[in-house]
C-alpha cells in the first residue's frame, strides 16, 4: 500500500466511527433517563458484564464509573456462570453490554441475574435481540456498520459501548452533583491528583524566607538575596507585612543607573505591587499566574502578612511543568 492509501484507510475509519457516535444521540431517550436514575439511587454496585471485546470496554466503562463516583465492578460474562455470579448481592444493578445481544453465555446468565431479583440493564447493539427484550432498561448503542473493511471487527460497535458508558458516568456525575473537590479524593495520585489537591502551602516552606525592612542598605539586600537563593528578597514591615519586593533583575537595573549606591535603601529600589498568591491556593493556580505574568517565583501572603515564596522550580519538582 502506498502511503496515500494508508491515510486513506485510517480517515475513512475516523471518518466512520465519528459517524457512528454522532448516531447515538437518537438514542439518548427515556430508556437512558431512567438507567441514569436507577442508577442514581442504587444501594449497591453497579455490576458492568460483557464477553469478548464488550468485557474489555465494560473493565473500561467501570474505570470511569468509579473514578466519578459510582461504585462499580466487572464481572466477565463467561466466569460469571463458573462461579463469579457471586459478587452479584442484594441491591447491586447488572448492566450487561453487547454488539449482538444473542452471546450463549449472555442468554445463560440473563435468567440467573433475574432469579436474584436484580435489575438489568441491556447495553446492545441490536433492538432486536435477548438481551435487549430481557433486560429492564435498553440501552441502544447500533451501528449501520463498523469501520473495519469487512464488517466483522469490532471498530465502530465497540465506540459506540464506550461513548455510551461515558454519557451515563458524566450524567451521573451532574445527578449527583460530583465536582472537582469530590474528583480529588478519588484521584490522589500522580500530576492529575496533585493539581486537584495540592495547594501553595504544601510546597513554600520548604524554601527560604528571605526579608528585608524598607529601610534596609543596599549590603543587607544583596546579602539576603544571595544567601537565600531564591532570586529575590520579600520588603516588609516590622509587622511583616508585604511593601515591595527586590529581584536579581531590580539590581541589576539599579546599577545601571548612575546613582550612589551608598545611599540606597530597600525602598528605594522595591516593586511595591509584586505578584502574590494566597497559601491556600491550588498550586496549580501558582503555575498560571508564573506564566501570565513571565516571572519565576511567587510572594506568599495570608492577607498582607508575608509568609515566603514559591518558585517556579518548586512546582517543576512536583512534576507540574
Amino acid at each position: 500500500m502506498t502511503t496515500k492509501s494508508i491515510q486513506e484507510a485510517a480517515r475513512q475509519t475516523i471518518q466512520q466511527e465519528a459517524a457512528s457516535i454522532a448516531q447515538l444521540q437518537d438514542f439518548i431517550n427515556e430508556s437512558f433517563v431512567k438507567a441514569v436514575e436507577l442508577i442514581s439511587v442504587c444501594e449497591g454496585r453497579l455490576i458492568v458484564s460483557g464477553i469478548g471485546k464488550s468485557a474489555i470496554i465494560a473493565q473500561k466503562i467501570v474505570a470511569t464509573l468509579n473514578s466519578t463516583g459510582t461504585p462499580s465492578l466487572f464481572m466477565h460474562a463467561a466466569d460469571a456462570i463458573h462461579g463469579d455470579l457471586g459478587m452479584v448481592q442484594k441491591g447491586d444493578i447488572v448492566m450487561i453490554i453487547s454488539k449482538s445481544g444473542e452471546s450463549p453465555e449472555i442468554k445463560v446468565l440473563l435468567p440467573l441475574i433475574r432469579d436474584f431479583g436484580n435489575k438489568i440493564i441491556g447495553m446492545v447493539g441490536n433492538a432486536h435481540s435477548v438481551l435487549a427484550k430481557k433486560a429492564d432498561i435498553f440501552l441502544n448503542t447500533t451501528v449501520s456498520a463498523e469501520a473495519c473493511p469487512n464488517n466483522l471487527a469490532p471498530t465502530s460497535s465497540t465506540t459506540a459501548q464506550l461513548v455510551m458508558g461515558d454519557a451515563l458516568a458524566v450524567s451521573l456525575m451532574h445527578v449527583r452533583g460530583f465536582n472537582s473537590d469530590d474528583f480529588a479524593k478519588l484521584h490522589p495520585g500522580g500530576t492529575l491528583g496533585k493539581q486537584l489537591y495540592l495547594r501553595v502551602h504544601d510546597i513554600y516552606f520548604h524554601n527560604a524566607k528571605p526579608r528585608v525592612l524598607e529601610n534596609a542598605p543596599l549590603k543587607e539586600v544583596i546579602l539576603e538575596i544571595t544567601s537565600k537563593r531564591l532570586g529575590a528578597t520579600a520588603v516588609t514591615d516590622e509587622n511583616e507585612e508585604l511593601r515591595g519586593i527586590i529581584t536579581d533583575g531590580d539590581l541589576r537595573r539599579m546599577l545601571e543607573k548612575n546613582v550612589s549606591l551608598g545611599t540606597i535603601i530597600a525602598k528605594d529600589i522595591m516593586s511595591k505591587n509584586p505578584k502574590t498568591i494566597s497559601a491556600d491556593a491550588l498550586a496549580v493556580e501558582a503555575i498560571h499566574k508564573l506564566r501570565e505574568a513571565d516571572i519565576s517565583q511567587l510572594v506568599v501572603v495570608a492577607g498582607k502578612k508575608y509568609l515566603g515564596f514559591i518558585h517556579m522550580h518548586d512546582l517543576a519538582r512536583e512534576g507540574f511543568i
